[in-house]
């Protein structure tokens, strides 16, 4: 059951499936039914939705908008149902939440495990995602929660600045004995990609920028990253809580006497016209 209108519905399928065709097969109508609905629901809008592009039917930035509407009523859908019906067995919702992988693993999948037990037809789906693409994410409502740089959140949507993440400089523990002039004026730097700042920024934020060579590896994963730190190819940062296994186990070891860079990260979304209860949870969970 769907509280969207038919043309709502038409233009969600084909919003997330990219094709008219795709779309009429999943909602069980005809291609022409579909591009009628369309067209409909934009004369009444007075607006374009949709332009063709090589990767099929992209929404404009209207359509992105009107999409995030859709997504929020199929959001209260799930909990109007749920008071309807009673139990509400059969009326789940999906919550996409991205973030970087280090906070996403360290503190962001386990603060939001008391909001699943609370509510049990809450189906989570956690996007670990390195790249700078999350706050489009949000924008074309692939997910609805975002862990963003602050200066990335639109006036648009609401905020929530969480806890900073502590970067910490490493290296392989094989380097222990050797200064730390020493490790930067021969080692390359290993950073997530070429426009990851971080070790830039840490190595500035304590004048130690003109005294390390520039060049660097890149690993789109930060394990992967910690991988290549312990063999020894270079050094780098990583948060206090993601390195601080590798640190125990004797593989990492931390560089200028522990000294920590602090980056500050935001919780973003777009707000709803009527917050569901669960959504508010997850809000407060995350920290």
């Amino acid at each position: 059951m769907s509280l969207l209108s038919p043309s709502l519905q038409a233009f969600v399928a084909v919003a997330k499936l990219k094709t008219v065709h795709a779309a009429a097969k999943a909602i069980h109508i005809t291609q022409t039914a579909v591009t009628q609905r369309i067209r409909t629901l934009e004369a009444k809008l007075q607006t374009t939705l949709f332009i063709r592009g090589r990767r099929g039917m992209l929404l404009t930035q209207e359509g992105e908008a009107l999409l995030r509407y859709c997504q929020a009523v199929h959001e209260l859908e799930g909990e109007a149902l749920a008071k309807i019906r009673g139990a509400g067995h059969d009326s789940e919702v999906r919550i996409c939440i991205t973030g970087p992988s280090s906070i996403m693993r360290s503190r962001i999948i386990s603060q939001c495990f008391s909001v699943l037990h609370s509510f049990p037809n809450l189906l989570m789906q956690f996007d670990i995602n390195d790249l700078d693409s999350r706050v489009r994410s949000l924008i074309s409502g692939d997910s609805q929660l975002a862990v963003v740089r602050k200066e990335d959140v639109t006036a648009e949507m609401d905020q929530k600045i969480l806890k900073p993440e502590k970067y910490v400089l490493v290296c392989c523990e094989q380097w222990k004995d050797r200064t730390l002039q020493d490790i930067l004026q021969k080692e390359r730097i290993i950073d997530y990609d070429f426009f990851d700042q971080m070790t830039f920024h840490y190595l500035r934020y304590f004048d130690l920028f003109d005294f390390a060579k520039h060049e660097r590896h890149f690993a789109n994963r930060t394990d992967a990253l910690a991988m290549m730190l312990i063999a020894g190819y270079g050094y780098g940062v990583l948060t206090e809580e993601f390195s601080q296994p590798y640190i125990q186990e004797k593989q990492l070891i931390i560089l200028n006497e522990g000294k920590v860079y602090e980056n500050t990260l935001s919780l973003a979304w777009y707000p709803r016209y009527e917050t569901p209860l669960y959504f508010s949870a997850l809000v407060d969970a995350i920290k």
